[in-house]
C-alpha cells in the first residue's frame, strides 16, 4: 500500500501560539507573586483578600484558557482549510517542483 507525503495542515502563523503562551504565563505568574495578595483586607463577604484573590484567579485562568482554546481551534481550522483549498498542497505538486 503506497503512502503519500501529503500535508494535513498548512503553514502555521506564530501569532496565536505566542498570544496563547503569554496568556498562560499570565495565569501562572500572577498568582505566584505572593506580595500582591499577602494581606487580609479588603474583605469580600467576610472572606479575607488572601483567599478571594486566589479564588478570583481560578475564574480568570478559566477565561484565559478558554481564549487560548478558541485561538488554537481557529488556527487549526485555518491551517486545515489552507490544505483543502490549495490544489498544489493537496496533490503534492509543490514538493515535486
Amino acid at each position: 500500500m503506497p503512502t503519500t507525503d501529503l500535508p494535513t495542515r498548512g503553514p502555521a502563523k506564530p501569532a496565536p501560539y505566542v498570544i496563547s503562551g503569554v496568556l498562560i504565563a499570565i495565569g501562572i505568574v500572577f498568582p505566584l507573586i505572593v506580595p500582591i495578595y499577602a494581606r487580609s483586607g479588603p474583605t469580600l463577604f467576610g472572606i479575607p483578600f488572601f483567599y478571594w484573590y486566589q479564588m478570583l484567579w481560578v475564574l480568570i485562568d478559566a477565561g484565559l484558557l478558554w481564549i487560548c482554546f478558541v485561538l488554537m481551534i481557529r488556527e487549526d481550522r485555518r491551517r486545515r482549510d489552507a490544505v483543502r483549498h490549495d490544489p498544489d498542497a493537496a496533490t503534492g505538486e509543490e514538493a515535486r517542483r
